[in-house]
This record gives structure tokens, C-alpha cells and sequence, in this order.
């Protein structure tokens, strides 16, 4: 049996400890190594032909292994796999398998090697003679002793391409925040295009519109200044030769015809307003309207639009509107811009199907309902109908099948999202190609 007290083998496992976390820069006291190796001590490393001869070697050795750790969470996991003892107590072996973990942003790196001393019992101390450090298979650089290095310059590399692809992608982000830019300016100019198409439409109805009480204006006007003639005739004649009678009913006549200039006048300033109202920008603000006079209001003046343009054009319209129809709360000059591009493409579509066939008769609907707490509004035309190949693409943006320059393809999404996102509402579409199409929008009544 070897003899040896108590107090030398816990000295051995303490200089075997020593050494080991010095060695792997665990403790930074390097100068502790001048009390336990021996001035001559000699090693090999874990690197190619990494030999040494001196305690100061070994130092020069642990200095550098501290510089390639720099940066890095390093964890040495031993298991003891040697432990032997010469027969006269002064010689010990101690060998380690070392698993080296590596953590670095995230990313884990293991490497196994295998760590032994030859220590010496001299004056009363232990001292490292020799020592070996297997290398991990994978490290091929010379002066990286366990691989440490080799890591930092891969993953300096990885650092870099992420870096560099980062670049790339805030490149790629500014780009399409520009084109996103241009795209919303783009759209906003497209939009006003589109508004000032519906004015358009707007303007030539109005100016039939207005011409009808104007004419009527005129006319009583000139109707008025010949009774005014008569009357002047009358009150120069002598008191005794008058016709009194005469005078009292051309008094009334002229009372009347400036009823009905007034009534005209107020008429004709209805329609400026309303094309006013139209026009201007809005604060966005809902209130009750009358959706059977908004409605029928813009049916005329979409009709009376398209007959500015094309006088051969003809269709019926039939209005079927709900008596004592509730009160919507809605934004009158947006629902009215609705309704003008469903009259309008109705009154297309039927003048489509007239050019086809002559004898066609074209035939617009505008139905109101108050159907639960909603208000339905269909607008039906007997025209050309839409394909059902694209019936799911008629309320995207841009999308339109008429010719380039008759239409921007934005009133119909334009109309969805006042009467969806503006107003809560739904707009539902039926129709069969060649027979007829029919819009209707739901409105949910305020509770």
C-alpha cells in the first residue's frame, strides 16, 4: 500500500486544481505557477508542435490563450479519468477528459480533449514536471491552442455577413419605403382623379339641371315684363276708360309668375349647393339624411350627365322607394359619390348592350327598403351583365373592363370602402351575364 498523509494528497488535488485554472485562465495569478512547475518544465500543447521547455514558455503560452478568450463565455467541464501514484508517494499522474463549451450570442461550441500532469513531490511540495494537452481534432491553426481563436474568426466572419446583409435589408427597407411613398401618392392622385371624374359626371347634369329653371325663369321674366307693358297701357288711359278687371288679373298673373321664378331660383340654387357640397373636402361627419331624396337626386343628375354627352341615349327609370324610410346617419357627399358611380356604371352597361342590339330598351331600378335595423338600396339595370370569371375582382383597386381612358378601375373599391369601412355597411352583387346587374347596399341604422 502507498503511504501517504492526508495533508500531502490534499496538497496534490490542490496543485492539480492550481494548475488546471491558471492553465485554462480561470485564475488570472499566473505567477502562482513559479511555486508549483518546476523551472525546466516540460509540455506539449494542444497545437501543432507546441512545445515547452521553460516555465517562461509556459507563461508566454497562458498569456495568449487569455487574449484568444477575450470576449467569450467559456465553461471547462472535467471528468477525472487517471489518478496514479508511484510506489514511494513522490510521483502522481493525473489525467482530465475536458469538455470545452464555448457560448457566444447564442451559438454553443463544444470541444473534447484530454488534459494530464506528471507532478513531483520535492521540498515539501508538489511540482509540475510535465504536462500534455491532447488537441480537439477540428483546430488546424498552429498557435490556437484549443481552438478558441479559430472560433472568434468564424464567428467574426458570421458577425460580418450578418452585418452586411443587414445593411442589405435597411437598403431594401429604404427602397420600398420610398416606392410605398410614391405608391400612396400615386394612389392619392388617382383617387382625386377619380373624384374629379365623378365631378365631371356631376357637372354635366347639373348644367341640364340648372338649365331648367333658368328657362323657366326667363321665360315667366318675359311673360312678367309684357303683363307689366299691359298694365303700364292701362294706367294711361283716364281713369273712366280703365279696365279694372283687367288690371286685378294681370296683377295676379304677375304675382304668380314671380312665385314661380322664385321657386325656380331656389331650385337652381339647390343644385349649386349640392355641387358645391360635392366638390369641397368634409370633416367626415355623419348626419341624418333622407337616402330616398339623396338617392334620386343623384339619379338624375347621373342620367342627365350621361344625356349632356350622348343626347341619343334613353332609359326608363323606375324608382321604388320605401314611404317613411328612417333617417341614416351617414356622410351625405360620400354616399352620394357612391351612388353616382352605380348609376353611372348602370347607365354604361345598358348603353353597352343598346349598341349590341338596338332594339334594346335600357332599364334603370333604384329600390329602398327598411329591412330590420338596416336600409337597403338596390340599383338593377337590364345591361350587359358582369362575367363570373370576374365578379370577385370588380371591387379591387385599378380593376375595370372599360377602354383605356374611360375609367381608373377606383370608383367601385373607392364605394366599397366608404360603404364598408366608412359606414359599417355591406354591398352585395348579383347578376347573370347578358340579362342584368344588381348592387345593393345595406346600412345599418344607428340604435
Amino acid at each position: 500500500m502507498i503511504n501517504m498523509t492526508n495533508q500531502k494528497s490534499k496538497l496534490l488535488e490542490e496543485t492539480f486544481n492550481s494548475f488546471f485554472d491558471i492553465s485554462t485562465n480561470v485564475s488570472k495569478d499566473i505567477e502562482l505557477l513559479d511555486q508549483i512547475v518546476a523551472d525546466n518544465v516540460m509540455g506539449y500543447g494542444t497545437a501543432i508542435d507546441e512545445k515547452i521547455v521553460s516555465l517562461v514558455d509556459f507563461k508566454e503560452m497562458i498569456k495568449r490563450q487569455g487574449v484568444q478568450s477575450q470576449g467569450f463565455d467559456i465553461d471547462w467541464k472535467r471528468t477525472p479519468i487517471l489518478r496514479r501514484l508511484s510506489l514511494d508517494g513522490n510521483v502522481a499522474i493525473r489525467s482530465d477528459d475536458i469538455t470545452l463549451v464555448i457560448n457566444t450570442q447564442g451559438e454553443i461550441m463544444k470541444k473534447l480533449l484530454r488534459f494530464s500532469l506528471i507532478l513531483e513531490f520535492q521540498n515539501a511540495a508538489w511540482k509540475v514536471i510535465h504536462w500534455h494537452s491532447s488537441k480537439p481534432e477540428e483546430v488546424s491553426t498552429a498557435t490556437d491552442t484549443f481552438g478558441i481563436e479559430e472560433w472568434r474568426e468564424k464567428t467574426l466572419l458570421l458577425e460580418k455577413m450578418v452585418a452586411d446583409r443587414t445593411a442589405e435589408l435597411n437598403k431594401q427597407k429604404e427602397e420600398l419605403e420610398h416606392v410605398l411613398e410614391d405608391l400612396r401618392t400615386t394612389q392619392n392622385q388617382l383617387i382625386q382623379s377619380e373624384k374629379m371624374a365623378s365631378l365631371g359626371e356631376l357637372t354635366a347634369g347639373i348644367a341640364h339641371e340648372i338649365q331648367n329653371p333658368l328657362n323657366f325663369i326667363n321665360n315667366f321674366s318675359d311673360v312678367s315684363r309684357e303683363l307689366i307693358e299691359e298694365i303700364e297701357a292701362q294706367t294711361a288711359k283716364k281713369q273712366e276708360e280703365r279696365d279694372e278687371e283687367l288690371l286685378s288679373e294681370i296683377l295676379s298673373d304677375i304675382k304668380q309668375n314671380l312665385e314661380k321664378i322664385n321657386h325656380h331660383g331656389k331650385r337652381a340654387d339647390a343644385i349649386v349647393k349640392g355641387m358645391l357640397q360635392h366638390s369641397r373636402t368634409h370633416s367626415g361627419k355623419k348626419e341624418p339624411t333622407n337616402i330616398n331624396i339623396l338617392a334620386d337626386e343623384y339619379l338624375r343628375l347621373a342620367y342627365h350627365g350621361l344625356r349632356a354627352k350622348d343626347k341619343s341615349f334613353n332609359a326608363a327609370l323606375i324608382v321604388d322607394f320605401e314611404e317613411n324610410l328612417p333617417h341614416a346617419n351617414v356622410i351625405p357627399q360620400d354616399i352620394g359619390r357612391v351612388f353616382l358611380n352605380l348609376f353611372t356604371n348602370a347607365f354604361y352597361a345598358t348603353n353597352q348592350k343598346q349598341r349590341e342590339n338596338h332594339a334594346h330598351k335600357p332599364i334603370i331600378w333604384l329600390i329602398t327598403r327598411h329591412i330590420g335595423d338596416t336600409i337597403e338600396i338596390t340599383v338593377k339595370d337590364n345591361g350587359i351583365g358582369i362575367p363570373n370569371n370576374i365578379k370577385d375582382k370588380i371591387l379591387q383597386p385599378f380593376f375595370t373592363t372599360k377602354p383605356t381612358g374611360e375609367g381608373t378601375g377606383l370608383g367601385l373599391s373607392l364605394s366599397y370602402d366608404i360603404i364598408v369601412k366608412g359606414h359599417g355597411g355591406n354591398i352585395a352583387i348579383d347578376s347573370v351575364p347578358g340579362e342584368f346587374s344588381a348592387f345593393t347596399i345595406r346600412l345599418l341604422l344607428d340604435k
